[in-house]
């Protein structure tokens, strides 16, 4: 009997024990969750502006203005900011776009030569790299998860004289499609945040101090004088639709984006009048790619992924650049009148981050007391040149 309860009493004292200990781990994970919580607490736009100002970059470039060899120095054609310790910097292509010489100047007023180490003009981004060690690179934060109203802060060097300056506003509107002056079209966070040239490949932070983009346009007004005095519409390139970019730059030297094969439009709204359903249709499906091996063929439409509708052409392309490699998705697609899903694998599509160099013109030399004149007699020289003038 007194083996008994105190078997019985172990049992109780164990149980109590058990309890005791899984209230214990409980209170530990609450009191973790609680402090990662304190731990982003929104920080004040000094603050935030203290932290990251050293990160900071001013960027001049030296450009090639004429076929007579003259060359131009600005005083800052625009932004950057460090994403490594080792030296690595952000920006825009459009702002060392055809650069002879990129020089980088900090906060210190430290100035380096900056190597070109590759760039996606179709993103507007490029990865420069100094020589130095021991910098201080900026938090990169999730674009995704930004909403209209959220406070935003840009650090940049607008007109590049007013080096170092900080505007503040909101986020105006997201996937804010534009097209830039080079043609490009790109959907953007757009924020009233003040944004002028010089500020192109500044970060834009939330107010957590993380990068949540990288300005690189505003609106500039043609014409009238009232689109003339239009401001505070600026827009940034979300950081989390191509920091991987950024990322195989540095690593690899290369651009690698989700890929799967097939060249699409918008179904166009005449269509739609006669029952065909909005989504992007299939124009091209490429050979051996993700897309003919899950059976995707010409003339599809498709209309959903992962059950996310797609009604544009760039509906469907944002849905795949937000995948993973090797990651598989169903795609919801109508195909002669029936609905039916297509499971694809994510592939990927890789190309060197900066183009091969051309190879230098060959300039033939005529041997010495040949014939250099490519014509039989000086009227048939003038005869050429009929129809030529303009």
């Amino acid at each position: 009997m007194f083996s008994e309860t105190r078997e019985r009493r172990a049992r109780r004292t164990g149980r109590t024990l058990a309890v005791i200990l899984c209230l214990a781990l409980a209170a530990s994970l609450f009191a973790g969750a609680a402090f990662a919580e304190e731990s982003r607490e929104p920080m004040s736009a000094a603050d935030i502006y203290e932290q990251n100002v050293g990160s900071t970059v001013g960027i001049t470039t030296t450009i090639t203005t004429n076929v007579w060899g003259y060359e131009t120095q600005g005083a800052a054609s625009g932004s950057g900011f460090i994403v490594s310790d080792d030296g690595y910097i952000l920006t825009n292509y459009h702002v060392v776009e055809d650069a002879e010489d990129i020089t980088v100047t900090t906060y210190d007023d430290d100035a380096y030569e900056a190597e070109l180490i590759g760039y996606d003009e179709s993103n507007d981004i490029a990865v420069l790299k100094v020589d130095a060690e021991g910098l201080v690179p900026v938090t990169i934060g999730d674009s995704g998860a930004l909403r209209v109203g959220d406070e935003v802060l840009a650090i940049g060097n607008p007109l590049g004289e007013l080096t170092f300056s900080l505007t503040g506003g909101r986020v105006s509107a997201l996937d804010r499609e534009v097209t830039v002056s080079s043609g490009v079209t790109m959907d953007l966070i757009q924020t009233d945040c003040a944004i002028n040239s010089g500020n192109s490949g500044g970060a834009l932070f939330n107010m957590y101090g993380e990068v949540i983009g990288i300005t690189n346009a505003k609106y500039s007004g043609r014409g009238s004088s009232s689109q003339a005095s239009i401001d505070n519409i600026g827009f940034a390139i979300p950081i989390s639709r191509v920091f991987r970019i950024v990322e195989s730059i540095m690593t690899d030297g290369q651009i690698s984006k989700p890929y799967i094969g097939i060249t699409v439009s918008t179904v166009s709204e005449d269509a739609v009048m006669y029952g065909v359903p909005q989504g992007a249709s299939v124009h091209e499906v490429t050979e051996d790619s993700p897309a003919e091996k899950a059976g995707l063929q010409a003339n599809d439409i498709i209309t959903a992924m992962d059950g996310t509708p797609v009604k544009t052409q760039r509906e469907l392309v944002n849905l795949v650049a937000a995948t993973e490699v090797g990651s598989e998705h169903t795609l919801t697609v109508y195909r002669q009148g029936q609905s039916l899903e297509v499971t694809i694998e994510i592939g990927e599509n890789v190309q060197p981050a900066l183009p091969s160099p051309e190879p230098e013109p060959q300039v033939q030399q005529v041997p010495q007391g040949q014939q250099s004149f490519p014509f039989d007699s000086f009227e048939d020289f003038i005869e050429g040149f009929e129809g030529h003038y303009s």
